[in-house]
């Protein structure tokens, strides 16, 4: 049979790992704390990027490409910026390398020393906004809009594939405005295209809203975000888009000439996503057979599995089963025939449960004979047989109901999972138990650092779209007055 995945409830950490390792998505490399990303798994990441690159460039956004290294100096520019990133930097000091004169082997070229040390992008707002003072100069130059598909580093200790790797893979906005009610209004709007491919893409429910000072992007005025909820009751900040006001075109003195031709600084933004949202995808919807891949997102969508036992069966079936692929790719659906015939039928519709693939066709010669096939939907694990006419339209449907099934069922989960808390005592209990608290707070970054200390919560988001409780209350640590409750949890 297919490998055995850890059951959640005994240890959902090790339920994590073994669906990435397990399903083909990743698995550690030979770099400490890095990771290899599979054909499987980077398929998944593929579709993500396909899909969220369209939506970006609807909303007038070109891709562009920056520079891996930035020179140290850059980063002291921005004071902010340097202290949210400095104890993770990799710093290049060398470039060259020579055989070691006293036969230990390969050594650094001590003569080969950079005139200045250069980080290994940990995020691209210093070199970018370095490069985007010889682009703009006047109001005509304004907005520019890119965006870069790219790689990143920040040297993390602890780490998992996905969550939290030294290196992993992202996009990063970086936009440059005229006035900053222009700026805000972009960092709105891509917030807002983040929720919408979580929710109709990934079927993952997110609550969007700021960040509180304590949890903001270093040299941020505003960030936003969007929070979802896993299966364990923590939170995954999944994406955030950042309102940098004039911070970094002041350290980079990229000014610009208004319609009055006075000099002016330009206002920015900065937002991005990362293949943390694979780690989303697992804990949001696996279960204890494996992935749960919403549709839009499945590498494979249907995958057909012939059951025979003459070669003239297998001909038969296979004849009608690539008729059905055919249909179904006509409409835009990635379907698989599993002709393997070194494994049993059930053996394959264990992996094929393990890798997520929403809908899975079994057909033998008494099917076929018969007119009917097996249909079995991996979001709820039931198999029905089916009438063979018609059944590339009712897989059409089928896929669009299993998206929203997927959507619908995690959208419960964390309803039933959020609550008021008004008591502290209360608090700290209910938090350890996997729960997102909507609770009232002084607005100081003293009482939420306070919090954490205690209990390892932190305010997710002060929401804007969903569970907006404006009400007046009293904080729930320090007893002061609030005009909100704010959003807390235990985060990845």
């Amino acid at each position: 049979m297919a490998k055995e995945v850890t059951n959640r409830a005994e240890n959902y950490s090790q339920w994590y790992n073994d669906l990435a390792l397990k399903a083909d998505l990743a698995e550690q490399s030979a770099v400490r704390g890095c990771m290899v990303i599979k054909p499987y798994g980077y398929a998944i990441w593929e579709k993500m990027q396909g899909i969220l690159d369209g939506m970006f460039k609807q909303t007038g956004v070109q891709n562009a490409y920056f520079p891996l290294f930035i020179p140290k100096s850059f980063f002291s520019r921005e004071a902010e910026h340097v202290a949210g990133f400095a104890k993770e930097c990799a710093v290049v000091t060398h470039h060259r390398l020579m055989n070691d004169p006293n036969g230990g082997g390969v050594v650094v070229d001590p003569d080969a020393k950079l005139e200045e040390e250069l980080i290994v992008r940990p995020t691209s707002e210093t070199i970018i906004w370095n490069t985007y003072k010889n682009w703009i100069t006047s109001w005509r130059d304004l907005p520019v809009l890119c965006n870069q598909w790219c790689n990143v580093v920040r040297w993390e200790m602890r780490t998992r594939l996905f969550l939290r790797t030294a290196e992993f893979l992202w996009q990063e906005g970086h936009t440059a405005h005229a006035t900053a009610e222009e700026a805000q209004a972009k960092a709105e709007e891509m917030v807002q295209v983040y929720a919408r491919f979580a929710r109709e893409v990934m079927a993952l429910p997110v609550i969007v809203g700021h960040k509180s000072p304590n949890e903001r992007f270093a040299g941020a005025l505003d960030t936003l975000t969007i929070e979802a909820m896993m299966q364990d009751g923590k939170a995954l900040q999944a994406g955030t888009s950042h309102f940098l006001g004039q911070n970094f075109a002041k350290s980079f003195d990229v000014q610009f000439a208004n319609k009055d031709g006075k000099q002016e600084y330009v206002w920015a933004t900065s937002w991005g996503v990362s293949t943390r949202l694979m780690g989303a995808l697992i804990m949001a919807h696996g279960d204890d057979n494996g992935l749960v891949l919403p549709p839009k997102l499945a590498p494979i969508q249907v995958v057909m599995v012939p059951i025979f036992r003459t070669e003239e069966e297998m001909n038969a079936v296979l004849d009608k089963m690539h008729a059905i692929k055919k249909e179904l790719e006509a409409m835009g659906h990635s379907v698989r025939i599993d002709e393997r015939d070194t494994l049993r039928p059930g053996f394959k519709f264990a992996e094929w449960e393990l890798k997520g693939v929403p809908v899975r066709l079994a057909m033998g010669a008494r099917d076929l004979a018969a007119g009917t096939v097996e249909v079995a939907r991996r979001d709820t694990l039931t198999k029905e047989t089916m009438s063979l006419d018609g059944i590339a339209a009712h897989i059409d449907g089928l896929l669009e109901d299993i998206q929203q099934n997927i959507y619908d069922k995690a959208e419960a989960f964390r309803d039933g999972n959020i609550e008021k808390c008004d008591s502290w005592e209360e608090f700290k209990e209910k938090i350890k138990t996997g729960k997102f608290l909507l609770c009232h707070w002084d607005g100081t970054t003293e009482t939420e650092q306070a919090i954490k200390d205690e209990t390892k919560a932190t305010i997710r988001c002060i929401p804007v779209d969903t569970c907006v409780c404006k009400e007046e209350g009293k904080c729930i640590y320090s007893g002061k007055p609030s005009g909100q409750r704010v959003v807390f949890a235990i985060s990845y």
